[in-house]
């Protein structure tokens, strides 16, 4: 009886260990740690956010739930409510609120933490070059707090001297990068911005999408999407899920994830990295 409970007790002595060096309380660790999400383009999403899950799981030693919602507005909100532990945000977003939610990691791609906005139109359109092409058209924009998806038109269009809300005849949200690219293949739309790194991704493992569209012009490099934590998340645990993080390029599976999304890896990054778009807001707010 007396091995038994003393076999007891080293595991449960080992088990509070264990939760120190992660820096989690016992019942901190029982709750899982919520990371919110807005929709990818993986075509086996499901599949592979269980897989991201168990990785983080492994990697924290705590429960993960991935919180998806439709849009990034839904997601800041929720993290700004404190809802969520941390959440994959658009630059936009998090530039207009960085001062309450601390910066936990950004995506890697192509060798940098940068990436562009896109100007598409259907393939068969071979007259249109710029936006200035595009005035009285239908356009596609994303989301209404996407920076490649709505800011960087808005501010281009601003900057040709024209008011942006009265530029195009006809424009509406489609609330993802890979619907504006589809309302583009489709003609329901004579052009459309979008993530430049979705648009690339989706040459690889759709050519027969993005080829019915066409790359007519490129912006210049922003931060790329950030992922950032609730505020007041202290300093331990803000290094613990950047530490997991950036140990994904170091460990096989965690390879093998991140080529899914067709990434590098993720860096600490800075909040510099997004002050590009912060011009482009203060600029159109003006």
């Amino acid at each position: 009886m007396t091995d038994g409970i003393d076999s007891r007790r080293r595991k449960l002595l080992a088990g509070a260990t264990a939760l120190a060096a992660l820096g989690l309380q016992p019942a901190q660790a029982a709750q899982p740690l919520l990371f919110g999400t807005t929709p990818v383009f993986l075509d086996e999403q499901a599949q592979f956010l269980a897989a991201w899950q168990t990785w983080l799981e492994t990697r924290l030693g705590r429960r993960v739930r991935f919180v998806q919602r439709a849009s990034y507005r839904e997601i800041t909100e929720l993290l700004l409510a404190g809802k969520l532990d941390l959440a994959w945000l658009c630059g936009y977003p998090y530039v207009r609120n960085k001062q309450n939610l601390p910066l936990v990691a950004v995506p890697s791609y192509q060798g940098t933490p940068l990436y562009r906005s896109y100007l598409i139109t259907p393939s068969e359109d071979k007259r249109t070059q710029t936006f200035a092409d595009l005035r009285d058209r239908v356009f596609a924009y994303s989301d209404p707090d996407s920076n490649s998806g709505w800011l960087v038109p808005q501010v281009t269009i601003k900057r040709l001297g024209y008011d942006p809300g009265r530029f195009f005849r006809k424009a509406f949200f489609t609330w993802s990068h890979r619907r504006v690219i589809e309302a583009c293949a489709a003609g329901l739309a004579q052009g459309g911005a979008v993530d430049g790194y979705i648009w690339d991704t989706l040459s690889h493992q759709h050519p027969e999408l993005t080829g019915a569209t066409r790359v007519v012009w490129r912006s210049g490099p922003f931060g790329f999407p950030p992922i950032a934590a609730a505020p007041g998340t202290s300093r331990m645990q803000l290094g613990r899920l950047r530490q997991a993080l950036l140990g994904m390029r170091d460990d096989a599976e965690g390879r093998r994830l991140l080529s899914r999304l067709n990434l590098d890896g993720f860096v600490e990054g800075s909040s510099k990295l997004f002050d590009g778009i912060e011009q482009n807001w203060r600029f159109l707010e003006s």
